[in-house]
């Protein structure tokens, strides 16, 4: 999609606020479950409007009593409009950039193609379990995925056609008191692919593959990324979370650097 392009050094993928929201996006529900799998925008402050029906929408887990009052002064909840991905099944509600209709349309590469190393996610926990992947592809052309998700304990890397990465994802603890529900997680996509050649976090599976229908697999018949990291090839996003916005950068954008003022959290007003 973007291999060809002068690539600047932040490129967004996503905005809850844009015009055209999904236009880069593909999504998926679970047509089994129409009133608890499904995506919608939404006002973060209100939830409003609702889904239309069947879809009930889920409360998102409630702050601490201890940090309410304070919370209330920074703003717990944001003033703008956000896209809500919902479901109890996880692997079958996501949205997925490139689109799928996008890279199946003749004559265009079916990858993302963007090298900046930075991928960046704001997200707001809402409770439940939630997992994002990012297709990666090093300069030799082997691809791997990376998976993040909040209900893997440890780092795990399974062979496959390509291979997963799965690293453990937390938010920060109700305990903690946290003055915001939203958090924005960066990844250093580089950093990760040495870890694709770590003999201990090797899972071998032969036995089964990864639906369990038939043999998977060996560790000998995978290639693994090694190379230098050459650009991402899409990002996955699943349920359930609230999304306000996706991008890619040249340089890390947190810690006290300055960002563009569209990239900033706007808390509702109390």
């Amino acid at each position: 999609m973007f291999s060809s392009a002068v690539q600047p050094s932040i490129v967004s993928l996503f905005s809850s606020t844009g015009s055209d929201t999904l236009s880069l996006w593909s999504t998926h529900t679970d047509a089994s479950l129409p009133s608890d799998s499904f995506i919608c925008l939404l006002n973060d402050h209100t939830s409003l409007p609702a889904p239309p029906p069947p879809a009930a929408l889920i409360v998102p887990h409630a702050i601490q009593p201890d940090a309410a009052e304070e919370a209330q002064k920074h703003g717990y909840k944001l003033g703008q409009t956000v896209l809500h991905i919902q479901s109890p099944s996880l692997p079958t509600t996501y949205v997925r950039c490139p689109s799928m209709e996008w890279s199946s349309w003749p004559g265009r590469a079916g990858d993302l193609g963007l090298k900046l190393p930075w991928l960046h996610l704001q997200v707001r926990n809402i409770g439940r379990e939630w997992s994002f992947e990012v297709g990666l592809v090093d300069t030799a052309g082997k691809e791997g995925i990376v998976r993040c998700s909040t209900f893997q304990k440890s780092p795990a890397l399974k062979p496959g056609s390509p291979p997963i990465l799965h690293l453990p994802l937390s938010f920060p603890a109700a305990s903690s008191t946290p003055l915001t529900s939203w958090s924005e997680i960066p990844l250093h996509l580089p950093a990760l692919l040495p870890h694709f050649s770590s003999h201990t976090l090797l899972q071998q599976d032969d036995e089964s593959g990864s639906d369990g229908a038939g043999p998977g697999p060996s560790v000998k018949h995978t290639a693994m990324p090694s190379a230098k990291f050459g650009h991402i090839s899409y990002v996955k996003i699943f349920a359930t979370c609230r999304l306000r916005r996706v991008w890619l950068s040249e340089r890390a954008t947190s810690g006290g650097q300055k960002m563009p003022w569209e990239f900033l959290l706007y808390a509702a007003d109390v």
